[in-house]
Parts: C-alpha cells; structure tokens; sequence
C-alpha cells in the first residue's frame, strides 16, 4: 500500500520523550501516537507496552507470490532435509542431478524465481576426494525470511520446526514427504513404504503424529528412523490446516523506558509533523506511528 507525504510542517517545542526499545532509542513528541497491541497511546505513555516494529529496510524488496500445491510441498520438504537456508538465499548442494533438477523445477513453480543447476565440487570425507554434484542457489532475503518463518525462526536442521505451513491441502503434503524423504530418507525395495533419518526428535515426533505412525527415538547421540508406509492415508490422521503463506514483516518490541528530556535554556527542540494520504500510519525507526487524529 503506497502512501503519499500531502504536507510537512516543522514545530518548536520544549519537551521531547526518548522512547527506549528493544531496537533503538527514538525521539518524537509527547504526544505522538503510537501502536500497540491494544491500539494507539501517545508516546508518553508507552512505557511498559509493546511496539508495533519492522525492519524498514526490508520493505522495498521484491514480495514473493507462494502458490500452494505439490511443487511447493516437495521446495519446502527438501529444504528441511538438504537445503541450506542463509542471510539472503536459498541453496541445495546434492550429488543427484535428477534430486536438484525436481528441485529447481519446484522452487520456481512455487514462488516464481528462476533456478537453475549449477555444476559443483565439494569435498568427502568417505571418499577423501572431491566428488561432482549440482547447485541450486537462489538469492532472495524474502524467501529466506519465509523458510525460517516457515520452520519457527529457525532453519537448522537441528533446530527446525515441523513447517505447518505444509499441512493446508494433502496435495502440499504428500509434495513435502516426497521432497524431504528423497533428501533426508530412501524407498524400500521389498515393501511399499519409505523411512526417513534424522537426529531431530522433535521434528519426526510431529510428523509421526501427522500420519498416524508410531515412533520410538534413538537414544541420543544417534539419528532415529521414521517409517512412512505408502498406506498412510487410510489411517485417516492427516487434517488440514490454514497458515499464511505470507511474510510476516512486522513484530513487537518492548518498551524498556520513556524518558521525557526537556529543552531548558538550550535553543528549542524542532518536531516535523506530517500530513498522510490516504493512510495516515507511518514508521519512525521502524515502529509504527500515525499522524494525529
């Protein structure tokens, strides 16, 4: 939503408030509106309570359009199991060309950016040499916000959540066990089912609960094996779910103190006062303010 500056107007005042968050110190007026949880309260009042907040430099950066479905499914599966998800991109570094083939296809059918395969290197400890393989890697601070969104603000493989976001249609999820057990699992040869490994207890523990499927970790220090029969449906334990597929690009900061700070028999203070259309909100270091009523 784009927002037009109509007026500035420049005011002397004596008085001033340092507001004091976990981000920044910021000076306005007394009287500034700002926004909270429960509404606008003028900055003088703010101590104690919670500040709408956003990276402002982050807002004039590409969004991305998600299309839900199998492709997207598999992109975030396989992210989860392979991928690594860095301050602003995407990478899948695997020996299978086929592997990052499916998964360029995906990543770009789903969110719309171009990928495309890049031949690689990499070392192996097994081996004691370098072995070929193929890249993914797609540069985008909006789509690696998303993925740690997606995985509870935290995309290492240790640490990540089951992504939820992956629950809205069975399509989705079946496109998710697909690319997660082809970077983290392998199909049986001689029984309809396929088993995925991981050292994150947490992670498998929600998807077992998912499918219907029982689940007994490895004592610690060693990766557990999730079994995931073909038949998994018929269990009749998979219910949908509705996240937002969006960033979320805002958060809230604390208020740690208001300071009032007075001009005294120092020059005046100069406030700038603005007149928005058709939105009246506006950031100051990032927290969301508004003109006055």
């Amino acid at each position: 939503m784009q927002t037009t500056v109509v007026e500035v107007s420049a005011v002397k005042a004596r008085d001033v408030v340092d507001v004091v968050t976990d981000r920044v110190t910021f000076t306005v007026a007394p009287d500034q509106v700002l926004g909270t949880p429960d509404g606008w309260v003028h900055a003088r009042d703010a101590g104690g309570t919670v500040l709408a907040w956003t990276y402002a430099r982050k807002l004039h950066r590409e969004r991305l359009t998600i299309k839900p479905g199998y492709e997207f499914g598999y992109f975030v599966g396989a992210t989860c199991a392979d991928a690594t998800v860095g301050k602003n991109y995407v990478s899948l570094v695997v020996n299978e060309k086929s592997f990052a083939s499916r998964y360029a296809a995906c990543l770009t059918a789903a969110t719309g950016l171009p990928a495309r395969l890049e031949a690689v290197t990499r070392p192996s400890g097994y081996l004691q040499r370098d072995v070929p393989g193929f890249r993914v890697r797609v540069v985008s601070s909006y789509l690696a916000d998303l993925m740690r969104q997606y995985l509870g603000g935290d995309a290492h493989h240790m640490r990540q959540r089951l992504p939820r976001v992956v629950l809205r249609d069975i399509d989705t999820f079946e496109g998710f066990l697909d690319g997660y057990v082809e970077g983290d699992g392998f199909r049986h040869k001689d029984w309809d089912g396929r088993t995925v490994v991981s050292s994150n207890v947490p992670f498998l523990s929600e998807l077992a609960r998912i499918i219907g499927a029982r689940f007994t970790p490895r004592p610690t220090g060693s990766s557990s094996a999730l079994v995931i029969t073909d038949r998994w449906r018929a269990r009749g334990t998979f219910i949908a779910e509705q996240h937002p597929l969006e960033l979320a690009e805002s958060t809230w900061v604390e208020v740690r103190d208001v300071q009032l700070r007075k001009a005294g028999g120092a020059k005046p203070f100069t406030l700038y006062s603005y007149r928005l259309d058709p939105y009246p909100g506006f950031l100051v270091n990032g927290h969301l303010a508004r003109q006055p009523w």
